[in-house]
């Protein structure tokens, strides 16, 4: 099983099918594709998987199986190595993560567009719209409830470490990057994901990563 992701310290979809993937528990290859670099035109072009995912990262290579999208990928392993390794067992909280992971998936594009990605960064005094202050907002209460209702089995959303948890994670660094003040069981629930071991890797290997993308280096022009 081969997954082909992109910049780890900018690629937030690639964050999450990487998570999925580690949370399988199944053995995959690695493979980084850097956004915008050298050659990404023409790899678009040439590579088969790519055009089958119309030039996007992730990508799943299984045998002959190719899966694009962080939510499909996310689900098709599932239906590899059983549902209950990503969603709760009780069926009131499975049906809020699932809520949840789709919001995530189809949602918060202010926020997205404010707030790319970049886990090396850290920028001060960054003041939102309105409209990524509402998408802020949002997030933090579908937080606290999950927390509240469903949370007492562990320090994540859900108890255990999950899909909501793998989809929720870019907004953790993105929260962390631009300085977005947090209630504290908020800030609870993002050290916890931070510090997973897994998040761990991945932030030691976007450290270690010589590639640069400038339009996402620099503070963001909002308004």
């Amino acid at each position: 099983m081969k997954l082909i992701i992109g910049n780890k310290n900018y690629s937030s979809w690639s964050l999450r099918a990487w998570l999925a993937a580690k949370q399988s528990g199944l053995a995959f290859e690695e493979i980084i594709v850097p956004l915008y670099g050298e050659g990404w035109e023409s790899l678009k072009r040439d590579d088969s998987g790519l055009q089958a995912s119309s030039g996007k990262v992730p990508l799943l290579w299984d045998g002959e199986t190719v899966v694009w999208d962080s939510l499909a990928i996310l689900e098709y392993l599932a239906d590899k190595v059983g549902r209950e390794r990503f969603w709760p067992k009780d069926e009131t909280a499975r049906g809020m993560a699932r809520a949840m992971v789709a919001e995530m998936h189809s949602s918060y594009h202010t926020m997205r567009s404010e707030f790319p990605m970049n886990i090396r960064k850290r920028f001060d005094g960054i003041q939102p719209s309105a409209t990524t202050r509402d998408e802020v907002v949002r997030i933090l209460g579908l937080w606290a409830e999950a927390r509240a209702r469903f949370g007492s089995g562990g320090p994540f959303l859900f108890g255990t470490f999950g899909a909501a948890d793998v989809f929720y994670a870019p907004v953790v660094s993105r929260f962390i990057s631009y300085g977005v003040a947090v209630p504290g069981f908020a800030g609870a629930y993002m050290q916890a994901v931070w510090e997973h071991d897994w998040m761990q890797a991945w932030i030691e290997a976007s450290e270690n990563e010589e590639w640069v993308i400038e339009q996402y280096d620099s503070a963001p022009a909002i308004g």
